[in-house]
């Protein structure tokens, strides 16, 4: 049974452009790279690669986070918050989540995710649980850095300097469940 609830839709409307990646698609179950090794599981705690284009003329910075709307909690679980993003970059290469591994752009920042720690964290959903989304969003943003935006925010704070400086939205929204245990 499909959730419900999309939170973007919630959003005041901007235009989409294009966001693709060798990694992850609309729909489809993520690999083991983009689950958690942190929750005990097999992964790997690796960001997909993104690509975008198609962004509106006057962008000038963009943010990338990921977030499950599914998450045992009242305000889902973000994944991965990026922001100051310069307007030339078109893309992140698979890892680039990863803090130590130096593939981000120079100027973007890094908050902590919800789990209190730098950079992507991969899918983790209880077992037995129907498969959660993971919603990939790239943001075209009116302004080249949000420095209302410290390195302790959380990414609901970014969320909101999102909107207030959102142009447009990018999204690929793969899935991710853990079967039961069988017992």
């Amino acid at each position: 049974m499909p959730h419900p609830v999309d939170p973007y839709d919630a959003l005041p409307a901007v235009p989409a452009f294009t966001l693709r990646s060798d990694d992850i698609a609309d729909g489809k179950t993520l690999d083991v790279a983009q689950t958690s090794a942190i929750f005990g599981g097999p992964g790997q705690d690796r960001s997909p690669h993104l690509a975008w284009h198609g962004h509106p003329e006057g962008t000038r910075s963009f943010a990338v986070t990921c977030f499950d709307p599914d998450a045992l909690t009242v305000s889902g679980f973000w994944h991965w918050a990026v922001h100051d993003i310069p307007p030339s970059v078109t893309g992140l290469a698979a890892g680039a989540g990863d803090p130590g591994a130096a593939l981000l752009p120079a100027g973007a920042r890094t908050l902590t995710n919800d789990a209190g720690r730098p950079g992507f964290l991969g899918a983790a959903p209880p077992p037995g649980e129907e498969p959660h989304r993971y919603m990939f969003v790239v943001h075209a943003l009116d302004i080249p850095t949000l420095d209302d935006v410290t390195p302790t925010a959380s990414p609901a704070w970014l969320g909101f300097r999102l909107v207030a400086h959102g142009l447009a939205r990018a999204r690929l929204t793969p899935v991710y469940g853990i079967p039961a245990a069988a017992g």
